[in-house]
C-alpha cells in the first residue's frame, strides 16, 4: 500500500536557508523521506541552481540576506511558472503568509516546525504539482487524438487516419485519399502538406470534376499564347504553379483516360510541356489525389488506368463516411457552432439532448459538409440560448432519414435481390435528373461511365 512519502519518492528538491545547521537538518530528513535535495545558501544561489536543472519543489526560507524568499520566489517563478514553492518563515505573521499565498506560493511553514508537518506540506505540494502535469498533459493527448489540423474526430477511424497522415507526411510519395463526397479528403491533403517538407511551397488545388474536359489538359500542363482560340496570353498550369509543394488533384476518377496517360507520364517523367510550345520543363510536385468513386471498379470496366492507380496509390488513406463514426458528432456539432458564431458574430447556444441524440441517428448522405451546412442554419434561425430538437429541420426532427440506411431503407427479413433494388435505384435517378447521365451519376455516387455500363447492364437504355 502506498504512503504520501511513497508517493512522492524521487522528487528533486532545492532547499535554500542561509544557515547552513538549517539546511543541513532539512536535507537530512527530506532525504532519509526518499527526496532527491540539493541546497543553495541563498537566493543568487538558488537561482543558478534554477538555470542549470529541473526541480520538482522549491523550500525556501523567508529571511535570508541580499535577497529574501519573497523576492526569490517571484524570480523562480518567471523562470520555472509552475514550479511550487514552500516558503519558511519564523515570524508567522499573517501578512508574510498572506504575500507567499497571493505571489503563488503553494504553501507555508512557520518556524519551528515538527518532521511530520514539514514532510505533509512538501508532500502535498509535489502531488498536487503533479497531478497539475497529469491534468496538462491529459488535454494535450486529448487535443492531439480529437484533432489534426481543421480535421476533427476521436474515434478509432479517425484516429487511424491521424496516425496515417503523420506518417506518411514526411515521406514524399504520393497518397490516394478515398472517401464519399464530403468527408474532408482536401482538408487532409492539406494536412500532410502543411506537416510535410514542402509546406513553405504552395498547395494547389484542382478538382478534376468540375474543369471543363477541353480545358483540362491546359489546366495541368499551361499552354502559351496562340495555343488555341483564345488564348491571349501565355498561362502557367498547375503543375507549374506548384513546383516545389503539392499538388492535389480532387475527383481524380472523372478524368478521360487519355488524359491519364499524360498525366501518368507528367509524373513519372517529372516533366511537362505546355500546349504550343516544343519545349519541355522539369517540375518538383508532389502528387496527392482524391476521389470519391471505386476506383477497383473503375479499373475493371476499362474507365480508369491501372498503372496510374499504382502511381497515386503508394499510400492509401480510406475516409469513413460520417454515419460510420457517429460518435465524433457532438465534438464536430460544438466545432462548428463555435465557427459559426464567430462567423456570423453571435452567441453559442447550448444543444439539448435531445437535439443531439438525433443529429447523431441521421445519415448524413452529405457528411460532414451536410452537417456543417445543416449547423450553420440551426444558429442563424435559432430563438434562444438553447438548440432544441424543435428547431431542426423537418426531415431531421421526424427521423425521415435514420442512420440505418439512405432513405430509411433497412434490409427486410426475407432478403432482397441486389440486381432489382439497383435498377430501381438508376430508374430513381435518371426520373430525378430527367435523364441527364450526369445528373444522376452524380445522384448516385458514381462515374458517368460506370452509369452508362450499369444501364446497359440492367437494360435500361432507351428503345
Amino acid at each position: 500500500m502506498s504512503t504520501p512519502e511513497t508517493e512522492t519518492a524521487r522528487a528533486r528538491l532545492l532547499v535554500v536557508d542561509d544557515e547552513e545547521p538549517q539546511r543541513e537538518m532539512l536535507a537530512g530528513i527530506l532525504g532519509r523521506a526518499g527526496f532527491d535535495v540539493t541546497t543553495a545558501a541563498d537566493g543568487a544561489q538558488a537561482l543558478q541552481r534554477l538555470a542549470q536543472e529541473s526541480f520538482d519543489l522549491l523550500l525556501t526560507d523567508q529571511r535570508m540576506p541580499n535577497m529574501d524568499g519573497l523576492k526569490l520566489l517571484e524570480q523562480a517563478q518567471r523562470m520555472e511558472p509552475r514550479l511550487p514553492v514552500v516558503l519558511m518563515t519564523a515570524y508567522g505573521t499573517v501578512s508574510t503568509a498572506v504575500a507567499a499565498m497571493k505571489q503563488g506560493a503553494a504553501d507555508y511553514l512557520t518556524k519551528p516546525f515538527e518532521r511530520d508537518e514539514l514532510l505533509l506540506v512538501v508532500g502535498k505540494a509535489i502531488r498536487q504539482r503533479r497531478l497539475e502535469d497529469e491534468v496538462v498533459s491529459l488535454r494535450g493527448v486529448l487535443k492531439e487524438r480529437s484533432s489534426l489540423g481543421n480535421i476533427i474526430g476521436a474515434s478509432g477511424p479517425m484516429q487511424e487516419v491521424f496516425s496515417l497522415i503523420e506518417r506518411v507526411s514526411f515521406a514524399d510519395v504520393p497518397v490516394l485519399i478515398t472517401g464519399e463526397s464530403g468527408t474532408g479528403k482536401e482538408l487532409v491533403a492539406r494536412a500532410i502538406h502543411e506537416r510535410s517538407g514542402r509546406s513553405s511551397g504552395s498547395f494547389v488545388a484542382l478538382n478534376c470534376g468540375a474543369v471543363p474536359e477541353g480545358l483540362l489538359e491546359s489546366e495541368f500542363f499551361g499552354h502559351e499564347r496562340g495555343a488555341f482560340t483564345g488564348a491571349v496570353r501565355a498561362h502557367a498550369g498547375r503543375f507549374e504553379q506548384a513546383d516545389g509543394g503539392t499538388l492535389f488533384l480532387d475527383e481524380i476518377g472523372t478524368m478521360r483516360v487519355d488524359m491519364q496517360a499524360k498525366l501518368l507520364r507528367a509524373i513519372q517523367e517529372n516533366e511537362i510541356q505546355r500546349l504550343g510550345s516544343a519545349q519541355t520543363k522539369k517540375v518538383d510536385v508532389r502528387i496527392l489525389a482524391a476521389t470519391s468513386l471505386d476506383l477497383d471498379e473503375a479499373i475493371r470496366e476499362k474507365s480508369f488506368r491501372e498503372d496510374l492507380f499504382y502511381r497515386l496509390s503508394v499510400v492509401p488513406i480510406h475516409l469513413p463516411p460520417l454515419r460510420e463514426r457517429r460518435e465524433d458528432i457532438p465534438l464536430l456539432v460544438q466545432h462548428f457552432l463555435k465557427s459559426a458564431a464567430r462567423k456570423f458574430g453571435l452567441e453559442v447556444p447550448g444543444i439539448r439532448p435531445d437535439a443531439m441524440e438525433r443529429l447523431q441517428t441521421h445519415a448524413w448522405r452529405g457528411n460532414i459538409r451536410e452537417l456543417e451546412n445543416c449547423i450553420e442554419r440551426l444558429l442563424i434561425l435559432s430563438r434562444g440560448e438553447w438548440l432544441g430538437l424543435e428547431d431542426l429541420p423537418e426531415g431531421l426532427r421526424n427521423g425521415a432519414e435514420a442512420a440505418g440506411g439512405a432513405n430509411g431503407f433497412r434490409l427486410p427479413p426475407e432478403g432482397v435481390r441486389l440486381a432489382d433494388l439497383e435498377s430501381h435505384l438508376i430508374r430513381q435517378a435518371l426520373d430525378r435528373s430527367r435523364g441527364n447521365l450526369r445528373g444522376a451519376a452524380r445522384l448516385l455516387g458514381i462515374s458517368y461511365k460506370t452509369l452508362q455500363y450499369r444501364i446497359r447492364k440492367h437494360g435500361l437504355e432507351k428503345p
